[in-house]
């Protein structure tokens, strides 16, 4: 198991979880418990978690680390393009008929 799958697992051991009906019909008393309780609460369809609500500090914290992601992403590939070095656009152009 890698370490995103069991993020996933320890995450959603956390996580309330709710029928959309439910969700539905007492979507109020949801979002307090989500806010004021940082909760998250998963809903299901047909047994399967198909979406969350959770903290808005949850989401901004995930947000961080996209960026840190794309971040670290983006230096690896200018660290490759270093090493393998670059093509200009126009030549990439001919190249490929565009």
């Amino acid at each position: 198991m890698g370490l995103t799958s069991l993020a996933y697992v320890l995450y959603n051991m956390y996580m309330s979880n709710f029928p959309a009906a439910k969700i539905r019909n007492e979507f109020s008393e949801i979002v307090n418990r989500v806010a004021f309780g940082k909760e998250r609460v998963g809903i299901n369809r047909r047994g399967k978690v198909v979406a969350a609500v959770v903290p808005i500090e949850d989401l901004e914290l995930l947000e961080a680390l996209e960026l840190k992601m794309d971040l670290n992403e983006a230096r690896a590939a200018l660290k490759e393009a270093k090493v393998k070095g670059t093509k200009s656009w126009s030549k990439i152009k001919s190249e490929t008929g565009l």
